[in-house]
């Protein structure tokens, strides 16, 4: 453990590090939800390269993270391993037999606060871990980070107009804008223009950024006083590998070892 701890920690928190862990353990698992993970790779970036505050994954006072995105679990593994705070074996364990790594986040695994899976539930709990901290005194932050489909659903709207009643000024979520998901692109499944003005009109305070800047999500990600915030990123689905961008078959599908071979190359060609 010692060995891989003192491996992750010569590692930079960087965007082009987590796509390589990315790509190596998808490859390795021959596991999909390859598009969704790269395009949340910045703003995990932004988010564990300084955003979130915490010593350790059981530090009581730490911020919370909610990875309501449930099936991108391998990007935020790999950030996980890059902090120092999940080993390297383990991270190469993700989907095999008696792993703690599966295809979505259980709190079982140390640095995951909340099991995710079912989307659009993930912004309720944020808003429960944000209500619990205010009432114990506490000035812990909470972050959520979502899909842009899980704007679709009824419980995430509900949430959203909860925060934003309580002023829970300590929540704060990432919408990550790829503009698709699993059965197509999200503007013909159920359109979401004017998407600033809704969670606005819910109390919230609005931010867009290119959610594939991390020092602009960083600074997008500073928290408002008496309302929550949400981050709007508009992002690429297969960020940095070529075939993958924007493909909606990503979603789901696997590499080859050919594929691998190219999607690694873009990948480290890629700021």
């Amino acid at each position: 453990m010692e060995t891989d701890r003192l491996f992750a920690d010569r590692q930079p928190l960087s965007s082009r590090a987590l796509r390589r862990l990315i790509l190596e353990e998808s490859h390795r698992a021959h596991v999909g939800h390859i598009g969704s993970a790269l395009s949340v790779v910045d703003l995990l970036a932004a988010l564990y390269g300084g955003a979130i505050r915490s010593r350790s994954p059981d530090d009581p006072e730490r911020d919370r993270f909610v990875m309501s995105k449930g099936h991108a679990a391998l990007a935020l593994y790999a950030a996980l391993f890059l902090r120092g705070w999940l080993s390297r074996a383990e991270l190469a364990s993700y989907c095999a037999d008696d792993s703690r790594l599966g295809v979505h986040p259980a709190h079982h695994l140390p640095g995951v606060d909340f099991s995710t899976g079912s989307l659009g539930l993930g912004l309720s709990i944020g808003a429960g871990s944000a209500l619990a901290a205010r009432l114990l005194g506490k000035d812990r932050r909470t972050y959520v980070l979502l899909s842009d489909a899980e704007c679709n659903e009824g419980a995430t709207w509900e949430a959203a107009m909860f925060a934003g009643h309580h002023r829970l000024a300590n929540l704060i979520a990432i919408v990550d804008l790829n503009g698709q998901q699993a059965l197509g692109p999200t503007a013909e499944i159920l359109n979401q223009d004017r998407l600033h003005e809704r969670w606005a009109s819910c109390g919230w305070a609005v931010r867009e950024v290119d959610g594939h800047v991390p020092a602009a999500v960083r600074e997008a990600l500073t928290p408002r006083p008496l309302q929550p915030l949400v981050v709007l990123a508009e992002t690429i689905s297969g960020r940095g590998v070529s075939f993958m961008e924007r493909q909606v078959n990503w979603h789901y599908l696997p590499m080859s070892d050919e594929q691998y071979a190219i999607a690694l190359a873009e990948s480290e060609a890629l700021a």
